[in-house]
């Protein structure tokens, strides 16, 4: 095995969702100057996010769908409307023959 491998720091750590201010415990090397009490009455290094699981609009059910209806519709009209014009023109190239 590699020696040295694994970050140094790896520690107890607050993350802290700047927009809802939800937080959550857990380990991590990141780096950090700020701190905050924890709720067992210790002090931990805190991170700040923009965005996390609580925020995320994945995530809260506040995700903008798509109109893939829309887009299915126009491609098929785009199809019908080639395949209208092949027909056309397989009927006129036969016509010429005769």
């Amino acid at each position: 095995m590699q020696s040295d491998l694994h970050p140094k720091g790896y520690r107890l750590m607050i993350f802290r969702d700047s927009a809802s201010g939800q937080s959550f415990l857990t380990k991590s090397c990141a780096n950090t100057n700020l701190n905050a009490m924890w709720e067992d009455g210790k002090e931990y290094p805190l991170y700040l996010m923009g965005i996390s699981a609580f925020t995320h609009p994945f995530y809260t059910g506040q995700q903008k769908f798509v109109d893939t209806a829309g887009r299915v519709d126009k491609f098929q009209q785009r199809a019908a409307k080639t395949a209208a014009a092949q027909a056309a023109k397989a009927e006129a190239s036969a016509t010429k023959k005769k």
